[in-house]
């Protein structure tokens, strides 16, 4: 018995089959092996063809089942992840209407912007937990002021793992934690957000139909199943975006959890156990996996875009010519804790939402050329990069969430022995690192959608901890000394 689960990357999509019983990956794939193309007509603007991730899924399929060499019957059930915010629009005839805007095109902020003001912030925080910002609600107030013919061609709008869902069982459906991330969930009177909706001039019957998260939601039809190589009739049972997948895929479950991601940019998700929001809108909130009208479960979201990319740079600009990132971190770690009082603020990769949308760029403060050299400066890009997740654990913190524990892959830049224990010893979290990945997480929700796995402890039984990183008592003052320095020095830049 085995679970299929696909992962809609804007990079890539890929697809993962695992063994129900055991919960080992058996096969996984991924399509284009170089990064997908993204159409930019102008600047601040990102588009993909829907018809693309398609013909991605497609290829990753086939490589998956060429090479696990099973009975596609045996497959009980399908699960999705996939690139959160995009906007597709289909007609009557589930045909794309145009391309899909996606995740990071940020041509809705206007319209974020102008909604937030006269709709006013405390009716939407309270409402929507959020800024009506730069997601689909208002990507689509775009597409009705400046193609309004097309506009009224829309029959229903998705984001893209709906899309993908659509492709594979010819039903339209979305899902509260879907509504939420689009900005269409009303978290205080439990149901579409309708006072947008009207503010925007949208029409409710665009909406599809609210499917549970776990459940059926629909079935593989015969054409599709012939198409590609699957059998007709299988479940597609979970869909969710990729950050709360990603919670999902660590057993990220309960309040107070955390999961945590620093590849080129750094996503910090914690679940919280209480419908609330931040006041200066520094951090997102949207319906976790498991949120109910009977048992909130929030997703709160930090991303810091300045995280790997700072890492990469400084390999390029600072490191020895030629180095390992193994090396470099070697090299980084002959410095001690706080970097002799260098720091670096790490946001040179655009606007920060944590930093309330400024741009403040990277600097680095404290220099001495007397007594730094190559080792401060590389601790101290590390370093910055953790201090910038602590500056936004703090607003998750000041929202009710009681950070103690860390899940994060085994990858990127916690692959680090000086980011993990920089990260342990300023936040005082235990650090959890784990192999697994966002279509692996897909396949086990599936699984649990399906009612193979009882609940989420069942699914996840199996997943395998690398890795465990302890704070060490003796070295938290320095870290909390370091760490309220570089705070200072941001302070000063906002």
């Amino acid at each position: 018995m085995y679970l299929l689960g696909y992962d809609i990357g804007s990079s890539s999509v890929k697809a993962s089959l695992v063994n129900a019983e055991t919960g080992k990956t058996v096969a996984s794939d991924f399509y284009p092996k170089t990064e997908a193309e993204i159409i930019a007509v102008k600047p601040g603007w990102a588009e993909q063809k829907p018809e693309q991730w398609w013909d991605c899924l497609k290829h990753a399929t086939e490589n998956v089942l060429g090479n696990a060499k099973v009975d596609p019957k045996e497959i009980k059930a399908i699960g999705i992840s996939y690139q959160m915010h995009g906007l597709v629009l289909v007609d009557k005839d589930h045909k794309p209407l145009r391309p899909a805007i996606i995740w990071c095109d940020s041509r809705g902020v206007p319209y974020g912007e102008k909604a937030f003001a006269e709709l006013g912030e405390e009716k939407c925080l309270s409402h929507i937990l959020n800024s009506p910002g730069n997601f689909t609600a208002t990507k689509l107030a775009w597409v009705k002021e400046k193609e309004p013919e097309l506009f009224e061609k829309i029959y229903k709008i998705m984001l893209p793992g709906d899309y993908i869902a659509m492709r594979l069982t010819d039903k339209i459906c979305t899902t509260v934690s879907g509504l939420s991330e689009m900005m269409l969930w009303d978290f205080k009177n439990g149901k579409v957000a309708d006072f947008l909706l009207e503010y925007l001039g949208f029409d409710e019957g665009i909406i599809p139909e609210i499917v549970p998260t776990f459940s059926i939601q629909g079935v593989v039809t015969a054409e599709t199943a012939a198409e590609l190589g699957l059998a007709e009739g299988t479940p597609v049972s979970y869909r969710a975006g990729d950050q709360p997948n990603n919670a999902l895929s660590l057993n990220v479950f309960n309040p107070g959890e955390i999961a945590s991601t620093a590849g080129t940019s750094g996503v910090v998700y914690g679940v919280l156990g209480e419908v609330n929001y931040d006041v200066k809108s520094r951090v997102n909130t949207f319906a976790h996996v498991n949120h109910s009208n009977d048992e909130t479960r929030l997703g709160v979201l930090l991303c810091i875009n300045g995280t790997g990319i700072l890492n990469s740079w400084s390999k390029r600009n600072v490191a020895p010519e030629g180095i390992s990132y193994a090396d470099m971190n070697n090299v980084a770690a002959k410095a001690p804790i706080g970097a002799a009082g260098v720091s670096i603020i790490p946001f040179g990769n655009g606007a920060e939402r944590v930093l309330q949308n400024k741009e403040v760029g990277c600097s680095i403060h404290g220099v001495n050329f007397l007594t730094h050299d190559k080792s401060h400066l590389l601790r101290a890009a590390q370093e910055g990069i953790v201090f910038s997740f602590m500056y936004g654990m703090e607003v998750m913190e000041g929202m009710g969430m009681d950070i103690k524990k860390i899940h994060a892959g085994h990858a990127n830049m916690f692959l680090s022995p000086l980011f993990r224990n920089t990260l342990a010893g300023v936040s005082g979290a235990t650090i959890e690192l784990y192999d697994t990945d966002g279509s692996v997480g897909a396949a086990k929700g599936a699984g649990m959608g399906a009612g193979i796995y009882r609940d989420h402890d069942e699914a996840f039984a199996s997943l395998e901890k690398i890795e465990v990183i302890e704070p060490v008592a003796a070295d938290r003052e320095a870290y909390r000394e370091a760490y309220e320095l570089w705070k200072t020095r941001l302070l000063r830049e906002l």
